[in-house]
């Protein structure tokens, strides 16, 4: 049976070294790793991660190694990072209720493992590290790698409208992430309007099953490992605070509903309302009949205007091209369509009753820059001192 060699070089460089007959010396010390090198199952399997697609991989290992007769796990441990949140992130609280053993980066306790491997963990890991395991360290990453290197794919496949993803076994490189040799690829259609959370329950199961293939033939998926091609690299950075600001000039209304599908579950979209923050909770797309109702055909419009329309109880906001409906809001309090409209619309109607429907509407929200927000503190100290 071929082992891997262990050689960064080729690799890095876009080549594929040749296989190699010789086993990967054996490492003693501070490195934690025997001299005798595993050539089959069972592994032990040291598995790095954070949120629930990586919990659902974590699950995958987990029953692997309950499963006595296939014996593909042996040994299985956890390393997960701090969490603000008592409980911890999903994987440590699998973990506990598991009894599996868990440390936080970057403790990783003082056992010995065959294979390392990663998913959604956000850390970069040195040379130094992946060398500690005979195997290496195996990424499993939520799409078809090179498109979406980075910590947010899945995020972006669904704010780009990608109608195919899918996920990459892939193995770790030291000092970049995302750019090693894939090991195994698979791809699956995107469900028209999924959300980011209901895509991930997706590639989460995909993701765990394509593991535990490549785990059952380790050596020879690892010797077979290709470069990822050169062509189509594309990045998924993290989403910051101010994506979710909605820009009414500037985004189509097939933008604004991509970015709801990415982002609402995390972090509502954000909007302006005569200088009150307003978040958009429940976006949907307006179909022909609405926009066939002369009441909406016949208003004079900006981007941002809001009406209300009865009789499907929606909130219509125009967008740069055209219009977004929005079911519920948050304004001090949770609203429907109708509550806003009661409430605030109504009363902005009655007041202004001689003003254009163009004059009522939703204003981009502006968050401060870090530059901004740090100059901000600097004044107040200032100004305290």
């Amino acid at each position: 049976m071929l082992l891997p060699r262990r050689c960064w070089g080729p690799w890095l460089a876009g080549r594929r070294p040749r296989c190699s007959c010789q086993s990967p010396a054996g490492f003693s010390g501070k490195d934690r790793r025997s001299s005798r090198v595993r050539e089959k199952p069972p592994w032990r399997v040291l598995f790095f991660g954070t949120d629930h697609f990586a919990r659902e991989a974590l699950r995958a290992l987990h029953a692997a190694r309950d499963n006595k007769e296939e014996k593909l796990i042996e040994k299985l441990e956890v390393v997960t990072v701090p969490s603000i949140s008592p409980k911890g992130l999903p994987v440590k609280q699998y973990a506990i209720q598991s009894q599996l053993p868990v440390y936080e980066w970057p403790d990783m306790g003082s056992g010995e493992y065959d294979v390392g491997v990663v998913a959604s963990f956000g850390r970069l890991l040195s040379e130094a590290l992946i060398l500690k395991f005979p195997y290496g360290i195996l990424n499993v990453h939520p799409s078809c790698l090179p498109r979406w290197r980075g910590p947010a794919p899945i995020i972006h496949t669904v704010l780009h409208g990608d109608t195919v993803t899918g996920v990459t076994i892939m193995q770790v490189r030291p000092k970049r992430f995302d750019v090693g040799p894939i090991l195994k690829q698979e791809t699956v259609a995107v469900p028209p309007k999924s959300t980011s959370k209901e895509l991930e329950a997706v590639l989460s199961k995909l993701g765990a099953n394509m593991l535990i293939s490549v785990l059952k033939n380790l050596p020879e998926s690892l010797n077979n490992g290709r470069p990822q091609p050169a062509e189509g690299v594309t990045y998924a950075p993290k989403v910051s605070a101010g994506t979710s600001c909605v820009k009414w000039e500037e985004q189509t209304s097939e933008q604004v509903l991509r970015l709801h599908l990415a982002i609402g579950d995390i972090v509502p979209l954000q909007t302006l309302w005569m200088e009150n923050t307003v978040k958009l909770l429940d976006l949907v797309e307006v179909n022909n009949s609405i926009l066939a109702d002369p009441k909406v055909m016949g208003q004079t419009v900006t981007p941002g205007s809001v009406v209300y329309h009865r009789p499907s109880q929606m909130l219509l906001v125009h967008c740069k091209d055209g219009w977004i409906g929005v079911r519920s809001i948050m304004h001090k309090k949770t609203l429907t369509a109708t509550d806003f409209y009661n409430g605030y619309l109504h009363a902005w109607y009655q007041k202004n009753s001689h003003a254009y429907p163009s004059q009522c509407k939703f204003q981009t929200l502006r968050l401060p820059t870090k530059t901004q927000q740090k100059t901000k503190l600097l004044l107040c100290s200032a100004l305290s001192s």
